[in-house]
């Protein structure tokens, strides 16, 4: 999966910006970051501050980079620009106050903390054989979609294709806040009716929020899966190896059109050829189509064990 480009590559969601802020700091003469800004995690960082005798000790957030104490030299009072303003994260001017020490400053840690409240962007969304797609989305397996957000940080929710397939869905149980998901293990699952669907967490990380609305307008999933149907948002661990089993761009949409020919197989196996002429996808199949047992579907697109609610 993810496999069209030899390097993995972090696409943000709506991050213009993408120059390294080591390149920024005038450290190095171009780079350009691959991993979200999500510098934590980003293996450039890490060899940079091996290779410059910064390692970090101890306290990670008090053990600062050099490209710190580089923008210090390069700026100074009020022509030091917010790090955030550097990376395209917010508008300038923003001024730094706190000398580039981030990990004590209250605007840093308010902008992560309305990240996680604010009402997100539409993505834009294009028809591949009648299924909506996002564009700038990755997409696992199990037909859970994920946006990776500024600073690394992920949103994630489930596709169209399953918001179609399995007709109204609500979800049965959530992740709590704090708690860890793993890539490829079961994450919170889904009910219709009486009948339970477990599905698959596309990436490993930490719950940081949940959308509470989803309790009370279900619907919002099947009209806006990718918008305001989103389900709960993690601090992912290792997100370049989470892409490993992410599709993303041209192979989601090939991966999308597989799984569409291999619906028609189970629902009208006469008519197969009929995928590759586009058209809408077919709607509430457990509802429409009781020949199909709902147990085959979540074997065979959510690659879960199905199971009953109590």
């Amino acid at each position: 999966m993810n496999r069209e480009n030899a390097k993995p590559r972090i696409e943000g969601f709506k991050v213009l910006e993408n120059e390294c802020i080591w390149m920024k700091a005038g450290v190095i003469n171009f780079r350009l970051c691959d991993n979200d800004y999500d510098c934590h995690t980003c293996p450039f960082e890490k060899a940079m501050r091996r290779a410059m005798d910064m390692a970090a000790k101890g306290d990670s957030r008090r053990e600062a980079p050099q490209w710190v104490s580089h923008l210090q030299r390069r700026y100074d009072g009020a022509n030091r620009p917010c790090r955030h303003v550097l990376t395209g994260r917010i508008p300038g001017p923003k001024i730094c106050t706190q000398n580039y020490e981030c990990y004590h400053c209250a605007f840093d840690q308010m902008l992560d903390d309305i990240d996680l409240g604010m009402e997100i962007d539409a993505p834009r969304c294009r028809a591949v054989n009648g299924v909506q797609m996002a564009d700038g989305y990755y997409y696992h397996l199990g037909h859970a979609w994920v946006r990776f957000e500024h600073s690394g940080r992920v949103r994630i929710g489930c596709d169209d294709f399953v918001t179609r397939v399995f007709g109204d869905l609500r979800p049965a149980e959530l992740p709590p806040l704090g708690a860890q998901v793993y890539q490829g293990q079961v994450g919170w699952s889904m009910a219709r009716q009486d009948r339970m669907a477990a599905l698959l967490a596309p990436v490993s990380g930490r719950v940081l929020a949940v959308n509470h609305q989803l309790r009370d307008h279900p619907e919002l999933m099947r009209e806006a899966p990718y918008h305001h149907g989103w389900l709960f948002i993690v601090e992912p661990d290792m997100p370049r190896r989470n892409l490993k089993e992410l599709y993303f761009g041209r192979e989601a949409e090939r991966w999308m059109d597989r799984e569409q020919r291999a619906l028609l197989e189970m629902v009208a196996p006469d008519y197969v050829d009929l995928a590759a002429t586009g058209g809408q996808l077919i709607r509430d199949v457990p509802g429409r189509f009781p020949h199909v047992a709902w147990d085959e579907l979540v074997k065979r697109f959510l690659h879960t064990q199905p199971a009953r609610a109590t």
